[in-house]
């Protein structure tokens, strides 16, 4: 794993950190100041409405992978200087998301930009066929005390975006998913916290070169109506090498269901590129535990890939931390499924009272077409310590045309037994 991509993943650890409290890690004092403070700061502002349509986004994805690359802008330096205490410190303000306090039964809420995420990512609202940008202003964000005056104007926009629902109780909204850097994003189902992460696009990863991380640029968010069991979410995707439109259908609940469709169009031949990517974490369990100096029992978000092949059998190969990068293949036509899964489910299994990764997910993917010839990719990197997400699967297509769509659905859920896995 080069510097690079450990500077890459080391910033993943701010992305969706769990708030099940609902208060983004204020303290006491902040959280109860913030309901006489709300009336005098502003609430979410939206600007001017446009029309809207999926086709037109395909539209603007395909003129957009026909011209060279652009790479985005940056935010104000005094943002990308702030130290990762600071950045820390910033934390969108509660009861501010959209949607609050509404017969809506989704909450969404927004990260500020700065350090690890210097670019700005666009979000819009979606409603009656017509989008509207939500605008930044870094008075919707509360600042710790060690946070400078930072500016507020030009240039400036959200770093991602979380939404809540009523996935663990009735009368509060916790959140579920969150997108925040580069193509990552984030589930979680009832009475988890966040672990391993899902990506939009995997190019080259494990090669000689170096990897290219493609980004999330501009997020379109479907207004709900009440009643509504998922939400749907539109993000547009641009790297140097493929531009794509993706739709993330989400189900939050005992197990949070998504449904992702895709259309990417590449600006050079894709040589190596994987779809349904997921990233984790496996730094030991008792099959190296020698090899650390640690009192806890394993220390991993998962602990083996788990794969349903197109003739219908089931694989297990469980993850390792090896002493030097490995790649494995699990070359296959037209899966039925595959996912990272974290099987041990009792405290005992890690005795951490801080990470508990008893409690992390399991991701499983189910082609929604078939995929044809290809091979379950398993990346191994070796690592030296937790904060570095050192495991990588994804599907591989054996053959890359200049248009490739792909369907996928795409389950969260408690425990990896067989009898709560969603394939047949």
């Amino acid at each position: 794993m080069n510097l690079s991509r450990r500077s890459f993943l080391t910033a993943l650890s701010l992305a969706g950190i769990p708030t099940s409290a609902g208060l983004s890690l204020l303290s006491q004092a902040e959280a109860a100041g913030t309901s006489s403070a709300t009336a005098s700061v502003p609430q979410v502002q939206l600007g001017e409405a446009k029309p809207f349509s999926r086709e037109g986004l395909l539209s603007y994805v395909r003129e957009l992978a026909d011209k060279n690359y652009q790479a985005p802008s940056k935010v104000p330096q005094d943002w990308i200087n702030l130290t990762y205490d600071q950045y820390r410190a910033i934390n969108f303000r509660p009861g501010n998301g959209l949607w609050h306090d509404t017969v809506r039964p989704f909450e969404v809420e927004f990260f500020a930009p700065g350090l690890y995420f210097p670019s700005p990512v666009a979000v819009h609202t979606v409603e009656d066929g017509m989008s509207r940008p939500v605008l930044f202003d870094k008075n919707l964000f509360v600042m710790g005390d060690n946070v400078p005056n930072l500016s507020n104007g030009e240039g400036l926009g959200f770093a991602g975006l979380r939404v809540r629902a009523n996935i663990n109780a009735p009368d509060h909204k916790d959140e579920f998913l969150v997108f925040q850097g580069a193509s990552y994003f984030r589930g979680v189902a009832k009475d988890q916290i966040y672990g391993l992460s899902a990506r939009g696009l995997a190019l080259k990863t494990g090669d000689a070169e170096g990897e290219e991380f493609p980004e999330f640029r501009e997020f379109w968010v479907e207004t709900p109506q009440a009643g509504d069991a998922q939400i749907r979410i539109h993000a547009l995707m641009d790297s140097p090498s493929v531009a794509g439109l993706y739709t993330f259908d989400a189900k939050p609940g005992d197990s949070t269901d998504m449904s992702v469709s895709a259309s990417l169009f590449p600006r050079v031949p894709l040589s190596h590129a994987g779809i349904a990517a997921q990233t984790s974490m496996f730094l030991f369990d008792d099959t190296n535990r020698n090899r650390f100096d640690d009192f806890r029992e394993g220390v991993h978000d998962s602990d083996g890939l788990l794969v349903r092949n197109g003739a219908g059998e089931t694989l297990w190969r469980p993850l390792g931390n090896p002493r030097e990068l490995q790649i494995s293949s699990f070359v296959d036509e037209n899966p039925r499924g595959f996912g990272l899964m974290q099987r041990p489910r009792r405290f005992e299994d890690y005795s951490d009272l801080e990470a508990n990764y008893h409690k992390r997910p399991s991701l499983w993917v189910e082609p929604g077409e078939d995929w044809g010839k290809g091979a379950v990719t398993l990346v191994e990197i070796p690592a030296d310590k937790e904060i570095y997400d050192n495991i990588v699967a994804y599907w591989r297509l054996a053959n890359h045309s200049n248009q490739a769509n792909s369907m996928t659905s795409a389950t969260v859920w408690p425990g990896a037994t067989k009898r709560r896995l969603p394939v047949n």
